[in-house]
């Protein structure tokens, strides 16, 4: 199966939040990014050492979103950003979320390792707001060179038709967050 990245969101979570971390991390994901943007700093610190732990038991990519300065001091080399925030940075490796191909253009010039494209299908998490569709991921991954993940009501029955489309993958949040069986 293509390469699949689990985007948390501890709202959505069935259960204790790191026992469903440490049943992804186990089931082949290929990374993970921890995504909780309603904690501070401080909060959000502590949740990634612990997340960052149950990924390298596992041997899972983690991968921390927006706060840089913890990644640093946590040693993780992955981090992912909005592209108004990737603007001003580098590093190793980063994501950016980008909403058209001009995002897309942008984040690959700036330097980005990554793409995150959406949302591509209906989904709970963007309530009324129109899905960008297969025609908008395809003109993206046609315009970069870099790795494009689909993201944005992924599914079972859907994951193959953002494959054909050219993505490398996909982001889901949902789906691992409430404990569909990805493995």
């Amino acid at each position: 199966m293509a390469g699949l990245i689990c985007v948390t969101n501890r709202h959505l979570c069935d259960g204790d939040f790191f026992e469903r971390i440490e049943k992804i991390a186990s089931s082949g994901v290929t990374a993970m990014i921890l995504r909780e943007k309603d904690l501070g700093e401080k909060e959000y610190s502590d949740l990634a050492k612990k997340f960052t732990e149950i990924c390298e038991k596992h041997k899972v990519e983690a991968i921390l979103h927006t706060y840089v300065d913890i990644a640093i001091a946590l040693g993780v080399r992955s981090i992912h950003l909005p592209l108004p925030v990737f603007k001003d940075l580098s590093g190793e490796k980063i994501g950016v979320s980008c909403h058209s191909v001009e995002d897309a253009l942008e984040a690959e010039k700036l330097g980005a390792s990554y793409i995150t494209f959406g949302h591509v299908f209906a989904t709970d998490c963007k309530k009324g707001l129109e899905p960008r569709g297969l025609d908008a991921l395809k003109n993206v991954c046609k315009a970069v060179k870099i790795p494009v993940y689909a993201i944005g009501g992924i599914d079972k029955q859907n994951i193959d038709s953002v494959i054909e489309a050219g993505a490398a993958g996909a982001c889901i949040m949902s789906g691992f967050m409430k404990g569909d069986n990805w493995s």
